[in-house]
C-alpha cells in the first residue's frame, strides 16, 4: 500500500487511533460489528464517528456518515475531507458501503485516500476507485 505524500505518517497514525477510539463507542447490539471512522479535514482537524445501529436495521448509521455529519455540524457545509480511515474492532475486512462512498464523495475530491481493513490488513483506495460513477453536483 502506497500512502500519498500529502499524508504524513504521524497523521495517519492519529487517524487510525481516532477511528479505533470511535469504534469503541459504537452502538452495535444486533451485529456486534463495531466500526469507527476518522476524517482528516482540510483545516488539519480530525473528526471521528462510529456506527449506530437500530432495530429496524435500515435506520442504522455507518461510522463514515456519522463522522461526516459530525464534521459538517462542527465546521459547516464547506468542510472538505483530505483523508479517511475506517477500522473495526472485529478485525474483519470492511470497505465503506455504497451509501458511505457516495456520502464521502460529496465532501472529498476524487483522489482523496480512504484507508480500510482488508483480508491482508489495511488497504488504500481513492474515492474515485471506490465510487467510479458517483453522483455529484455536476450530475444535476
Amino acid at each position: 500500500m502506497t500512502v500519498p505524500d500529502s499524508i504524513e505518517t504521524s497523521t495517519l497514525t492519529q487517524l487510525r487511533q481516532a477511528a479505533t477510539e470511535a469504534a469503541q463507542h459504537a452502538y452495535a447490539p444486533y451485529s456486534s460489528f463495531r466500526v469507527g471512522a476518522a476524517l482528516l479535514l482540510d483545516t488539519g482537524d480530525i473528526v471521528s464517528g462510529c456506527n449506530v445501529e437500530n432495530a429496524s436495521f435500515g435506520l442504522t448509521i455507518c461510522a463514515e456518515r456519522s463522522a461526516m455529519v459530525q464534521a459538517v455540524a462542527r465546521f459547516g457545509p464547506k468542510v472538505r475531507v483530505q483523508a479517511v480511515v475506517v477500522t473495526n474492532l472485529n478485525r474483519a475486512a470492511s470497505s465503506p458501503c455504497g451509501a458511505c462512498r457516495q456520502f464521502l464523495a460529496e465532501f472529498a475530491s476524487a483522489d482523496t485516500p480512504v484507508f480500510f481493513p482488508d483480508a491482508a490488513g489495511e488497504t488504500m483506495q481513492t474515492i474515485a476507485a471506490l465510487l467510479p460513477f458517483g453522483f455529484s453536483s455536476d450530475s444535476l
